[in-house]
């Protein structure tokens, strides 16, 4: 059953969501045992046998142990693409109808277009547990969930929106530049229901939102101000603070997506994944040593799979209830009522027991929900009211002391360690890979889209210009020079804003 905050001894709620990896990619060799959260009986993880596969030009691709630390190229996965890697080829979805039958036989088939020279099997292969040291730490200390799905079978931005409102609005895609512009036109993207930031101001509940970027995505969303978003690199100078101010924190890391995530922490398939496992160790024991440590709950997930393969079978979803197919944002006619694959997910807290494995379904609308059971919230939607309770973890009165207060050193990649720094007040000369190519792709109008918001509440009398503006991007290199046009009205407007709050 639901607890309140104070009953349950949880007063800082931090999330982390990181990018595009599936559960198998990630650890499905890792082959963690520990206690089932439900039964206290021994249990092990829902991983690999070995023997999991998909055909592709008349060839069997076996899941392998052993990832490259970096793709070569990034899996397709917007809602065609994954009704192909779940149901396989040539299987479309009937718009407003039952989603297809699934058995995970698309995945290499849906690569091969994107392989190019490479092998189409690249999807299909798995890090060993060496290869990620602090994922593997924290799944073997903590709670693993080993049946966490992402909300919609699509791409980023839909499954991003459920983890801030237990919904997405009716949007199943990824979208174009020139549609988020329309959005502003009347006043921006907005969800029936609010989201789990308006819920928490109406109760009084402090928030905070760091990103690793100038722009993160979740600065998109209407109602988030310039004095909301700091960069991830406060994170541990704020928790050094002898009182936290922040009650629910969300965390994003860099993309990067002006040199296709080549330096970004995301864990997006063309960055290093090694980058990331220094963002979430970094997070961790920024938090661990902190006097916040006794009384907070960490998430720490991935928004979607990002087309690596996964065996499970993502079970059938409730949908959320404030949209129909068709809907204004709804390009494919789904329903929202099939969860996407499976993603990675650990609960993180000293006030649950060690080594815990997770078997229970959730999805990205347990955060919402698990903000609303701690802070007497009402629920969104009907997902998040419908969702698993993460509250039923945290059955620890007194907070376990044995938790690690320093974790591995992530594997050396050959790749840069990064550096957490804040960014100089002065935006410098900002490049572009590609610039000539569409703006239309990956993460880029999702990026374009926060960058948009803080550019209104910037200079909100310029509403008109900023939209034609937007309107008007084409390729990356007009997002690149938009963006830094933004940065250097935001920056400084940040940081007073930030001061007038008392940040």
């Amino acid at each position: 059953m639901p607890g309140s905050a104070a009953a349950l001894g949880i007063q800082h709620v931090f999330i982390l969501m990181m990018e595009n990896r599936s559960f198998d990619h990630m650890l499905g060799y890792s082959g963690i045992a520990g206690n089932d959260a439900v039964t206290g009986q021994a249990t092990r993880m829902n991983g690999l046998a070995g023997n999991e596969s998909n055909s592709y030009g008349g060839r069997n691709y076996t899941v392998s142990r052993g990832a490259n630390y970096r793709m070569p190229a990034d899996p397709h996965h917007e809602f065609t693409d994954i009704v192909h890697q779940l149901c396989g080829p040539g299987t479309a979805y009937p718009p407003g109808g039952q989603y297809p039958a699934i058995n995970n036989s698309g995945y290499v088939a849906a690569y091969a277009p994107s392989a190019g020279s490479g092998s189409p099997g690249e999807v299909m292969n798995c890090y060993a547990a060496e290869q990620l040291p602090v994922l593997n730490a924290l799944a073997r200390e903590f709670v693993l969930c080993d049946n966490w799905y992402c909300s919609v079978p699509g791409p980023t931005w839909p499954n991003r929106m459920f983890v801030h409102a237990g919904s997405s609005g009716g949007l199943d895609h990824s979208p174009k530049v020139a549609e988020i512009a329309d959005w502003e036109t009347f006043h921006g993207f907005a969800f029936q229901h609010g989201n789990i930031y308006d819920r928490l101001s109406g109760a009084g509940v402090s928030r905070c939102l760091y990103g690793g970027d100038d722009f993160p995505m979740v600065a998109a969303l209407k109602g988030i101000g310039l004095g909301d978003i700091r960069h991830y690199s406060q994170l541990r100078g704020d928790l050094a603070q002898r009182n936290y101010p922040y009650t629910y924190v969300f965390i994003e890391p860099s993309y990067d997506v002006l040199h296709d995530y080549k330096a970004g922490t995301s864990q997006h398939p063309l960055g290093d994944v090694t980058a990331g496992e220094w963002l979430i160790k970094e997070t961790y024991e920024s938090i661990r040593n902190s006097a916040v440590w006794n009384n907070s709950i960490l998430i720490v997930t991935w928004d979607e799979h990002g087309g690596f393969y996964d065996h499970a079978v993502p079970p059938p979803a409730l949908a959320p209830g404030d949209t129909v197919p068709n809907s204004q944002y709804n390009n494919n006619g789904f329903t929202f009522q099939q969860y996407g694959a499976r993603v990675p997910a650990i609960v993180i807290s000293p006030r649950i027991p060690r080594n815990l494995i997770d078997h229970r379904v959730y999805d990205h609308s347990c955060i919402p929900k698990l903000a609303e059971s701690l802070f007497g919230l009402y629920h969104l939607t009907e997902r998040d009211r419908n969702a698993a309770e993460l509250t039923a973890l945290l059955t620890l009165g007194v907070p376990r002391g044995d938790a690690p207060i320093a974790l591995p050193v992530p594997a050396d990649s050959s790749q840069p360690v990064p550096q957490f720094n804040t960014p100089p007040p002065d935006v410098p000369t900002v490049t572009v890979t590609r610039p000539a190519d569409t703006a239309n792709a990956g993460n880029l109008p999702a990026v374009v889209h926060s960058a948009m918001q803080q550019d209104l509440q910037a200079s909100p009398g310029q509403r008109p210009a900023i939209v034609d503006r937007v309107k008007s991007i084409q390729t990356r290199a007009q997002a690149a020079s938009y963006i830094k046009h933004v940065q250097e009205k935001v920056r400084p407007a940040r940081f007073v804003a930030a001061r007038r709050a008392g940040k």
